[in-house]
């Protein structure tokens, strides 16, 4: 590393990574109990992590020393300081599970493991002692019934939550700097028990087996779910869903990546095994002790600029984490790989760029986008040279790593408007991970020798079946939603439901009554219907019926919205002047009007469960709730944001039920 890096990342010193790193196998990586399949082991590295869980290696006995994160004479782990060297660990997959019948037992777990090897063990809330959890594949139509057992006993959430107040003008917000800088903990997280439900995210099943976030499970007690895996191959993932609580239960681990696979996606070939795996990122922050020196805990830091109202952002922390480690390095061969890209962060949205590390270029012509979250594009898109990925969206991406032998590529994080390679890049610590590219093994032919004695070829068209839905193609008789978030006048954030009003018949410039002008010059008059959480059920839906919804962001923040049963495609993106609408008042004082086209990227068009409504946006998408009944919910995704309330319930009823509550008026 450079000097100019090392002053980049904060590092007076280099720091020497000793000792050895253990496979991760099912021992040290966690197993599923009562699995009628076997964990795969991943076969690659795993940093040190903490004793305590059979087959596990000891916490790096006899590395002591500055910043070794090892144990001093007495064997009590040292704090070390908040200098991390990236790259010094191997990235670690976590296992797979494919279970061979119908049932399968997954456990939640308290474990220590540690996030980089310079870093004492770090608490955590896991499934099997995985962080991520263990990636549970299935074959499409495979009936599979999970017993989520929670086996967390005598203790809360094991993290350290804290509000620190933001002077306007600073160039650096507490947020990204580790420690808690003084401010109180919060006495209502340190108290949080392991009162959890596990909700499947893009999941086509029933509202008894979907996590509703109010059926949480206690220490000792198991939620049971049918996953009838009715839906074609996509990369999903299982998280905890509990009301109010789930922005630090997910933030101490609760995730994990759940595939499924059918004959369209085996008619590729894409590459498996050792050359496909998740890349699971998400941001964290770390406290330290009082003399500066990081302890591994983990740190949920917010910042507020009004001492009165103390209105937070949503977390955003210093630390890049992927499966569970801080800055990791994957060797890869030349040739093609797939990763099932998952963005688990609580509120951060990635904006991924690959850079050669030789040139300081990003690099082209090498990465491919084959899904979304609902599944396969119809072709491949490239990324040329961002993936944007807001918290619960992924990506289905290829790598051809041929062109690359012997080279060192960095994905990093950036902002918009920012140049990829920059080292600022606009973010305080943009790495995420490093690609190692080996040369091909010795002894192969002439054709094999570019990649790797790969014969895989990138098919000009990923699924035949694929059809894109625009405005044109829809039903008449379609069921339009409109959707509001609103930030401010002294309040958390919130979601809106509106309905339109005739504007004689409401007094404009009152709280809730909202005024859009459309891109064709007509003023559109809205009521809201609904708030919070807990507010009347409005959003009822027939089971296979059409759908339009529309979102309106009048805030400064860009807001994921996630629709629990539905894969619906994005339509449309466009640019608002919100300048009209006062949080304050919680009404418009001239109508939200159109400005311009927003753009809606390629690899946004596929099947998608969440969508990103960015600042000053009106975003339209269109889908069916298909497959399944039942209670719902639509939130936004970041998670301060949906365990502040902006989560709304919605019922699917099957078609006769649906004539019989019009029957009796209830429509």
């Amino acid at each position: 590393m450079d000097t100019s890096r090392r002053k980049f990342f904060g590092l007076a010193t280099a720091v020497a990574v000793a000792g050895a790193t253990a496979p991760a196998t099912a021992a040290n990586a966690g197993r599923a109990t009562g699995v009628s399949g076997t964990p795969v082991p991943s076969g690659t590295p795993e940093p040190p992590v903490a004793s305590g869980t059979p087959g596990e290696p000891g916490a790096g006995e006899g590395r002591a020393g500055p910043g070794g994160g090892g144990r001093d004479l007495a064997g009590a782990d040292r704090p070390v300081t908040a200098t991390l060297t990236p790259f010094a660990d191997p990235l670690y997959v976590p296992p797979m599970i494919r279970p061979a019948g119908e049932e399968l037992t997954i456990e939640m777990r308290a474990v220590a493991k540690r996030l980089h090897s310079q870093l004492p063990p770090t608490r955590l809330w896991t499934y099997e002692g995985c962080f991520p959890g263990p990636t549970i594949e299935v074959r499409r139509e495979q009936r599979l019934r999970v017993a989520w057992t929670n086996r967390i006993e005598n203790e809360t959430v094991p993290v350290t939550a804290v509000q620190a107040f933001a002077e306007v003008g600073k160039p650096t917000l507490p947020n990204t700097l580790p420690g808690s800088g003084g401010a109180v903990p919060r006495d209502d997280v340190a108290g949080i028990p392991p009162w959890l439900v596990v909700h499947l995210h893009g999941a086509i099943t029933g509202g008894g087996q979907d996590g509703w976030s109010e059926n949480g499970h206690l220490a000792g007690e198991v939620q049971y779910s049918e996953y009838l895996n009715k839906q074609p191959s996509a990369a999903l993932w299982y998280h905890d869903h509990a009301m109010h609580t789930s922005t630090w239960t997910l933030f101490a681990g609760l995730f994990g990546m759940y595939w499924i696979r059918d004959e369209e996606e085996d008619a590729l070939g894409l590459p498996r095994d050792a050359h496909e795996m998740p890349l699971v990122l998400c941001d964290r922050n770390l406290e330290t002790d009082s003399a500066g020196l990081l302890t591994g805990r983990l740190l949920h830091k917010v910042t507020f600029r009004n001492e009165i109202q103390r209105v937070t952002r949503p977390f955003e922390g210093p630390y890049t984490l992927v499966n569970g480690i801080i800055w990791p390095h994957l060797d890869v061969e030349p040739r093609w790989y797939r990763f099932r890209v998952l963005n688990a962060a609580n509120s951060r949205t990635f904006r991924l760029a690959l850079i050669d590390e030789t040139t300081g270029k990003p690099v082209t012509g090498a990465i491919k986008q084959i899904g979304t979250d609902g599944g396969l594009l119809h072709s491949p898109v490239p990324i040329e040279p961002f993936l944007s990925l807001a918290s619960g969206e992924r990506a289905d991406v290829l790598i051809d790593f041929s062109a690359y032998q012997g080279k060192r590529l960095r994905l990093v994080n950036t902002l918009a408007g920012t140049t990829p390679g920059d080292p600022a890049a606009g973010i305080p610590y943009p790495e995420v991970m490093q690609f190692r590219v080996g040369r091909p093994a010795a002894g192969r032919n002439r054709e094999q020798e570019g990649h790797g004695g790969d014969t895989f070829e990138l098919p000009r068209v990923v699924s035949p079946g694929f059809v894109r839905t625009t405005h044109d193609s829809l039903p008449v008789d379609r069921t339009h939603r409109i959707v509001l978030t609103k930030v401010g006048g002294g309040k958390h954030s919130e979601m809106w439901e509106m309905e339109k009003v005739n504007a004689d018949s409401v007094d404009l410039g009152t709280d809730g009554i909202v005024q859009l002008k459309t891109a064709d010059g007509n003023v559109l008059t809205y009521r809201r219907i609904a708030n919070g959480p807990d507010d009347v059920v409005n959003y009822f839906a027939m089971e296979g019926a059409w759908e339009l919804w529309t979102f309106i962001n009048a805030t400064d923040f860009p807001h994921p919205m996630h629709i629990h049963l539905m894969r619906f495609q994005a339509l449309s993106r466009d640019i608002y002047d919100i300048s009209g609408f006062d949080a304050t008042m919680g009404a418009t004082t001239k109508p939200i009007a159109y400005k311009q086209p927003g753009v809606l990227e390629e690899g946004e068009k596929g099947l998608k469960d969440v969508i990103q409504v960015g600042v000053n946006e009106v975003v339209t998408i269109a889908g069916r709730f298909e497959g399944a009944t039942g209670r719902f919910a639509y939130h936004c995704h970041l998670l301060e944001h949906q365990d502040e309330g902006m989560m709304r319930p919605l019922v699917v009823f099957p078609h006769a039920v649906m004539a019989m509550r019009a029957g009796h008026g209830h429509m």
